[in-house]
C-alpha cells in the first residue's frame, strides 16, 4: 500500500464525534493539519468546499498542500465520524484500532451500534433535556453486557474502534456530572455517578477508567475548555 496523503481535519473541542477521529489520528500517529471549526458560527466555505452538510469532523484528503481555510477542490472530503476512523485505521493499519479477525470487526461494529442505540440518546436526554438518569444507567448496563471477562477494553487487551466510539461520550458525560453541568437538576449529577459507583457496574467502572487514562484521549480532550463551555450553556437558575 502508498504512503497515506496530506490529511487535514477539520474539527472542534467541543465535539466528542470530531473527537473519535482526533484519538484515531492519535493512535496512527499520523501527520495531519487540524483546523477548528467554530460550530456557532462556520466559516461560509466550509459547507460548500469541505461537508454540504456543514458538520464536523471532516477530512480533505490528498491533494496539494494547502491552507486549510481553502482547502483544494483536488482533495477527496469524506465526512461522518465512524466513517473517518475507519478510514483513518485502513491507512494506518499499524495503528491495529480496526480487528484483523472478520468476527471481532462485526462484533466491534456492534458494541458501536449498542453505544449509538443505547448510551447517547440516553446521554442526551439526561444532560441536554434534563430527563431522568434511569435510561443512561440502562445504557451503561448494555455496554457492560458486552464486556469480556478480562482485559482492559472492550475487546480483551486491544485498543479498537469500539473503545474510540464510546470514550468522548463517556468523558463528557463524567465532566458534566461532575460539576452539575446540565439541564437536570442540581444534584442529579452526583446521584447518577453515586448510582454508577454500584459494584452492580464494577466492570463497567474499570473499563472506563481504563480507557480515560489512554493517552490518544488525554492528548485530545480538552476539559478545561469543554467545562467553560458547558458552565455557560447550562446556567442553571439560582
Amino acid at each position: 500500500m502508498s504512503s497515506p496523503k496530506s490529511i487535514t481535519l477539520y474539527t472542534a473541542k467541543v465535539c466528542p464525534y470530531a473527537q473519535r477521529v482526533e484519538i484515531t489520528l492519535a493512535e496512527a500517529k499520523a501527520d495531519f493539519k487540524a483546523y477548528q471549526i467554530d460550530l456557532a458560527n462556520k466559516p461560509e466555505w466550509y459547507a460548500p468546499k469541505v461537508n454540504p452538510a456543514s458538520k464536523v469532523p471532516a477530512i480533505a484528503y490528498g491533494g496539494p498542500d494547502v491552507a486549510p481555510e481553502n482547502p483544494s477542490p483536488e482533495s477527496t472530503k469524506l465526512a461522518e465520524s465512524l466513517v473517518l476512523v475507519e478510514f483513518v485505521a485502513d491507512l494506518f493499519p499499524q495503528s491495529n484500532i480496526l480487528p484483523k479477525d472478520p468476527v471481532l470487526r462485526a462484533q466491534a461494529r456492534f458494541f458501536i451500534e449498542v453505544i449509538g442505540s443505547k448510551f447517547i440518546p440516553a446521554y442526551i436526554k439526561f444532560v441536554l433535556r434534563g430527563e431522568g438518569y434511569e435510561d443512561l444507567l440502562a445504557g451503561v448496563a448494555a455496554v457492560q453486557d458486552l464486556l469480556p471477562e478480562s482485559g482492559k477494553y472492550a475487546f480483551g487487551d486491544q485498543y479498537t474502534i469500539a473503545d474510540v466510539a464510546f470514550t468522548p461520550f463517556f468523558a463528557r458525560l463524567k465532566l458534566a456530572a461532575e460539576n452539575e453541568l446540565g439541564v437536570y437538576q442540581t444534584g442529579q449529577g452526583r446521584a447518577f455517578l453515586d448510582a454508577l459507583s454500584s459494584d452492580k457496574y464494577a466492570k463497567f467502572n474499570a473499563y472506563v477508567n481504563h480507557l480515560l487514562e489512554r493517552p490518544s484521549f488525554t492528548s485530545t480532550f480538552h476539559e478545561a475548555y469543554l467545562k467553560d463551555v458547558y458552565a455557560k450553556r447550562f446556567v442553571k437558575a439560582q
